[in-house]
């Protein structure tokens, strides 16, 4: 009986008709997914081009050199060694009468009013910390660089068009014709705004700066790695190495996987609920945050651990097993110290997501406005995303400003941190 033949050509025909056209798929396709990432790089530029280009200018701030007469008919010359009578002198006055010598020709209670609103609020502030450091100032006269108010500040930026007309800007002409006054006689110049990378938040948009917000999430971020980094560690080491497989291990694996997901805000609750209104801890406080941020950080940092325990080879174990390590040296003096480098990278990882979350701690009142630079985890504090939430929420034009500022300053940290991860993994990383 003869067998079939099978026609060999006419199929190796229907292949080379249609190679052609799946080469060109495959080309399409590639240059969909290379669009792809290079719109998502154009967006991210743009991002960061629009935050650049409004923020860069809050690090600058403007300030105005006055002729301060430290008349001892407004600071008592006795009174030099007791800081309380010096702190209380109306340094306020100083300024003003350093104003009106410097435009004599501002008579009326309004124009003197708006003369006086150029200088910033915080100006008496620095005048008297000079004369609470050096008393001998009391009866000199002394050229001081004194910061100006916003409306100026925006003005000497740029920010406020001085073309346009009256009714459409904040400065008046008067003010205007003052400004441009003192920057022909070279008393008006832009300096690097130092205050705001030191100060507290301040409700006068020259003054606010992001010291306190600064200090308070390192003191959370303090606080989440002590907490999160070693029982994120024991977890995923149990775990891994020790757990019976049973239905309990795996609902507990369940459930840290599905707690990676949920929302941040719920983690603020569950803050709220338990460390405030049961155990009575003070709200505002990094040490607060700290453990609400551990909350939502530990399973992404148990579920990095494991798979970094996982990416040992099982030679390790059975190789220290056979030369008579227990359970516990193998997993300790062998398995673990293997693994550290991928544990530390996703720890960095998790630390990074939790230095931009801003839900969890607006639920346990790091929202309020905090002037103060916290000393410690339990003094009040805010921390940068929280603050910049503030000001984005502030009408003024300086604390839009600013907030494009911080969230370079926020940026800058997360970067770093995302690349001191990849260094380690890089650097620490084994092929097996």
């Amino acid at each position: 009986m003869n067998k079939p033949v099978v026609d060999q050509t006419r199929t190796i025909d229907r292949v080379n008709a249609t190679l052609k056209q799946r080469y060109n798929r495959e080309r399409r396709f590639r240059r969909f997914g290379l669009g792809a990432v290079v719109l998502g790089l154009l967006f991210v530029c743009l991002m960061f081009l629009n935050i650049v280009t409004h923020g860069y200018s809050a690090f600058l701030q403007s300030r105005v050199l006055l002729d301060i007469e430290f008349s001892p008919q407004v600071i008592d010359p006795s009174a030099a060694r007791d800081p309380a009578t010096l702190s209380s002198a109306d340094y306020a006055a100083l300024v003003k009468a350093s104003l009106r010598a410097r435009f004599p020709g501002v008579k009326g209670r309004s124009e003197k009013r708006e003369l006086y609103g150029m200088i910033s609020t915080g100006a008496p502030l620095a005048l008297r910390e000079r004369v609470l450091a050096n008393p001998d100032l009391i009866g000199t006269r002394q050229s001081i660089w004194l910061p100006a108010d916003d409306d100026i500040d925006m003005l000497v930026k740029g920010h406020i068009d001085r073309k346009v007309p009256e009714a459409q800007r904040r400065i008046k002409n008067r003010v205007l014709a003052w400004v441009e006054q003192l920057e022909a006689d070279g008393a008006i110049d832009t300096f690097f705004n130092l205050t705001f990378l030191t100060g507290g938040d301040s409700r006068e948009p020259e003054l606010a700066g992001i010291g306190g917000a600064i200090m308070g999430s390192l003191y959370t971020l303090i606080v989440t790695l002590l907490l999160s980094f070693p029982i994120g560690v024991a977890a995923a080491v149990y775990l891994e190495e020790f757990a019976p497989r049973n239905r309990w291990t795996d609902l507990v694996e369940v459930n840290i996987n599905n707690l990676a997901a949920v929302p941040s805000i719920v983690f603020g609750l569950l803050g709220l609920a338990v460390f405030i209104n049961f155990f009575g801890l003070p709200r505002s406080a990094p040490l607060v945050g700290g453990m609400v941020l551990t909350l939502m950080t530990l399973p992404t940092i148990i579920i990095a651990s494991r798979a970094a325990l996982k990416a040992v080879p099982p030679s390790i174990r059975e190789a220290a097993l056979g030369v008579g390590a227990s359970r516990m040296q193998t997993v300790f003096h062998h398995v673990l110290p293997l693994s550290m480098p991928g544990m530390l990278t996703g720890t960095i990882i998790g630390m990074a997501q939790a230095l931009g979350e801003t839900a969890p701690l607006l639920m346990i009142g790091m929202v309020a406005f905090i002037v103060d630079i916290p000393g410690s985890a339990l003094d009040p504090a805010t921390v940068l995303p929280v603050q910049i939430f503030l000001w984005a929420d502030s009408p003024e034009r300086a604390f839009m400003e600013k907030t494009s500022a911080a969230i370079m300053v926020l940026l800058g940290f997360l970067i770093l941190m995302n690349v001191i991860a990849v260094i380690l993994r890089k650097r620490f990383e084994r092929r097996w």
